[in-house]
């Protein structure tokens, strides 16, 4: 069965071409007609905000794949699962899964010139731009709970300037305290916020543009003179060969295949749809395809860099070979917030290395963050409301909605696991869409625009994803049930198939039932077809 068909099958919203009135292909940019039987609201054209340079949305994507999943995630991924081996099965998901879904992303944000709803009902009729709320809103689900991560690395920062990691703490007891005292998390959760809120409320250049091209030359300048620092430290080549030797038998693994190809479908942003929403913003002829290279190789390798620093620091100053691999077998939050405090603490010249390892965390997760609440605010200005107000709203609702994730770990771990997962369905949604669109239509389009065409690599990947997305989805909910055999089905466990289903459940339900809303209230782009006025009888 075609992919289109197969998803369409499970609502009336089916995938099917769209009957509507007659229709005019476009109409005049300033053409401002209402028209009773209109299925769309119509504005004025207003001047749409730009990135100033090809370089500047480079770098403002760049920050907004590169998160704390690149400091924290890949370095104890790669190093379980093959190293080098590792790497090369990354690169290899990069090409058939991220970097085709970063050009369709770039394609339908730059074309459509509106966010994900108004993007996806453009792209696949008005039946379907329940498909754009949904990509928003998991994202938007993302973003309450990143805020309070990204106030832990924050935290983390402030507290290692006075001194606090230093030899003979405990990173666990640190750690119990932090996270037990509600007061000092929401703190953090709010100027998380409150920071991200501000600088989308300035605007594309003002705000994003200028603080973007200061934060990431930081994080990448302290990462990689932390990671020479690292790799120059005695014992120090351990964690290198975990990292870069391969080990050729593992890549027989299936397991290794879905680990790399996780890793890439949640690290780069392919998916989530924030390139989508930064495309809006891109000059009129933008390249596309080496655009989305360089952001999706950019991003592993900045995962390869913190995996340097991490693995050369954790095998360079751990008491024992067991401590290294304690550390590594902690998850992310143990690795980061407990042992390599531990760590960092023993290092000579503690008082300058610490804060530099949480402000280049601070600077990853607040770059990422800020990505979040420009989709947000760009998808609430497509309903008519202004940037400052929008950028407003959307921050009361990411403090307001991230306060359980702040005062409870086990409720943020629920919520990153739902909507984690939920990241593959996006990314399906995203290939759909442009099968319906076209293939073959697409790929011409980028290439007019593209100084290196992309060839037909491209097309089979994009119809390759539903399948990509089926062998990684089974593999999540198998996971899932092997971890709970006897509770799978309950929704009240944080990592049950339960939980996923029920809260996708609603949220489908959701988006279904507005759908017909949203496909009026977003405003019209130069993609969105007008209908024109039926003939009617009499002089």
């Amino acid at each position: 069965m075609d992919p289109v068909e197969a998803l369409g099958s499970f609502s009336s919203f089916a995938l099917a071409p769209h009957p509507a009135p007659p229709y005019s292909a476009s109409w005049p940019e300033n053409d401002l007609t209402l028209s009773p039987l209109h299925p769309f609201r119509i504005m004025a054209e207003q001047p749409k905000e730009q990135w100033g340079s090809r370089i500047a949305i480079i770098i403002a994507a760049v920050s907004m794949a590169v998160g704390t999943g690149n400091i924290w995630r890949f370095p104890r991924v790669a190093a379980e699962w093959g190293g080098g081996a590792f790497l090369i099965a990354v690169t290899v998901g990069l090409v058939i899964w991220a970097i085709p879904l970063l050009m369709s992303e770039f394609f339908m944000g730059s074309k459509s010139r509106l966010g994900n709803i108004g993007a996806f009902r453009d792209f696949m009729g008005p039946r379907n731009t329940w498909a754009g709320a949904f990509m928003a809103l998991v994202t938007v689900g993302i973003m309450f709970y990143y805020a309070v991560v990204a106030g832990w690395c924050v935290r983390y920062f402030v507290v290692s300037l006075t001194g606090a990691i230093r030899p003979g703490i405990d990173g666990q007891d640190y750690w119990n305290a932090f996270i037990g005292n509600p007061l000092e998390t929401i703190a953090f959760h709010a100027v998380a916020v409150g920071f991200s809120a501000w600088v989308v409320y300035r605007g594309i250049k003002g705000g994003l543009e200028r603080i973007l091209k200061i934060f990431l030359p930081a994080l990448l300048l302290i990462l990689i003179v932390l990671a020479l620092r690292a790799v120059t430290l005695p014992g120090s080549e351990e964690g290198l060969r975990y990292l870069f030797v391969p080990d050729w038998p593992s890549l027989q693994s299936g397991r290794l295949w879905l680990e790399a190809f996780t890793q890439v479908a949640w690290s780069t942003g392919a998916g989530w749809g924030l390139m989508m929403v930064y495309a809006v913003y891109a000059r009129e002829k933008e390249d596309i395809t080496v655009n989305s290279g360089v952001i999706a190789f950019s991003d592993v390798l900045v995962g390869f860099v913190a995996a340097a620093l991490i693995l050369g620091t954790l095998y360079a100053v751990a008491p024992s070979p067991e401590y290294a691999e304690q550390a590594l077998g902690a998850g992310n939050v143990g690795l980061t917030f407990i042992y390599v405090v531990e760590l960092l603490a023993t290092l000579p010249g503690a008082v300058v290395v610490a804060p530099l390892f949480f402000l280049s965390l601070a600077l990853a997760g607040l770059t990422s963050l800020i990505a979040m609440f420009e989709l947000g605010t760009t998808n609430l200005m497509n309903f008519g409301v202004d940037r400052r107000r929008a950028a407003v709203y959307v921050g009361m609702a990411a403090f307001a909605f991230g306060i359980p994730s702040a005062v409870s770990i086990t409720f943020l771990d629920n919520q990153d696991y739902v909507w984690g997962v939920a990241l593959l369905i996006s990314g399906l949604l995203t290939s759909l869409a442009i099968v319906k669109y076209g293939v073959e239509k697409a790929r011409a389009e980028i290439n007019a625009t593209s100084d290196t065409n992309v060839g037909r690599w491209w097309s089979v990947c994009i119809r390759l994803i539903p399948v990509i997305f089926l062998i990684i989805f089974s593999w999540a909910v198998y996971q899932s049930v092997t971890m709970y055999p006897d509770d799978w089905w309950n929704p009240l466990e944080t990592f049950s198939t339960g939980t996923m289903v029920l809260q996708w459940l609603i949220l489908f339900a959701l988006v279904l039932s507005l759908n017909n809303f949203l496909a009026r209230r977003v405003e019209a782009g130069p993609m969105t077809r007008k209908p024109v006025s039926p003939p009617h009888d009499g002089p």
